[in-house]
């Protein structure tokens, strides 16, 4: 008996289910002062790998997007038909800026077989509210500032005629633009275009050159009368009713003062170049000119 008890412990080890390992017994641990735990239900684990049995694998569920809940946003939040609507709007402010590109670029160059071919429509395009003036970059640019002054002469109910002061016309639309943030192409440009285009009709003893002079002598009249009527200027040389006979125009030139640093010498006394008296026609004289 105990050889066959010798027998099976010795086939079947201490951890034999049916005999529990006696301490000090053959094939028993040495050190197994505390009882060992019996062993529990084996966990279900995935498949095996060469290191030992692999952590259980989560079920898949759906797909978040990434990053997870952060909403769309720019043109990517429209709509489909809205998201359309922008690129077409995108592409047609894309054709407009090229085509202003363009045309700019063609009134600037010199003249070439393109503008001779369309050059009514390239002004078209440009004037006048894309108007270049490049004189800020030119070799030489403007030193002087040039005022247009006018007065008048305003027959009274008694007859007799009256001269006016001069009048700053220069100096008042430089008062309307200081400050404005939009101010209107009259008040920048209407006095100067009309004094440059005189200017470019006549010679230096004020005689016109070519069939524009008159014109600009007309345009550059009926600009003085609207103006002084706008200035009231018959009430202030008759005290009351009255009409503009005539006119006279002068202009006053003065250099800008170079800065501190420069060693640029320039004449501080300002030159004038006075017109000679123009009459002013009766319709034109009593408000027929709007």
């Amino acid at each position: 008996m105990d050889a066959y008890d010798e027998g099976s412990n010795a086939r079947h080890g201490p951890d034999t289910p049916g005999r529990p390992a006696v301490p000090g017994e053959r094939g028993a641990p040495a050190d197994s002062a505390e009882p060992v735990a019996p062993l529990g239900p084996a966990e279900p684990s995935g498949p095996a790998g060469p290191l030992g049995p692999a952590e259980p694998v989560a079920p898949l569920g759906p797909v978040e997007p990434y990053p997870p809940g952060e909403p769309r946003t720019g043109v990517a939040a429209l709509s489909l038909r809205y998201q359309v609507g922008v690129a077409l709007a995108l592409a047609v402010v894309a054709i407009g800026v090229c085509v202003h590109l363009g045309m700019t670029f063609l009134h600037v160059a010199p003249v070439n077989t393109v503008t001779r071919a369309h050059g009514e429509a390239v002004d078209e395009w440009i004037y006048p509210e894309f108007e270049q003036n490049w004189k800020l970059f030119a070799p030489n640019p403007l030193q002087q500032n040039i005022s247009i002054q006018v007065r008048a002469g305003v027959r009274g109910p008694d007859g007799m005629t009256q001269t006016t002061g001069w009048y700053d016309l220069s100096a008042e639309d430089g008062h309307a633009i200081d400050g404005n943030l939009l101010p209107s192409h009259t008040q920048q440009n209407e006095l100067r275009r009309a004094w440059d285009f005189f200017v470019a009709t006549h010679d230096g003893e004020n005689r016109p050159v070519g069939l524009r002079g008159s014109l600009s002598e007309s345009y550059l009249r009926r600009i003085m009368v609207l103006r002084l009527d706008r200035d009231d200027a018959v009430r202030a040389a008759t005290g009351g009713a009255g009409v503009i006979e005539r006119v006279q125009v002068r202009s006053r030139t003065s250099d800008v003062p170079p800065p501190e640093w420069s060693r640029e010498k320039v004449s501080m006394t300002p030159s004038y170049r006075e017109l000679p008296w123009w009459t002013v026609p009766q319709d034109e004289a009593r408000g027929g000119v709007r």
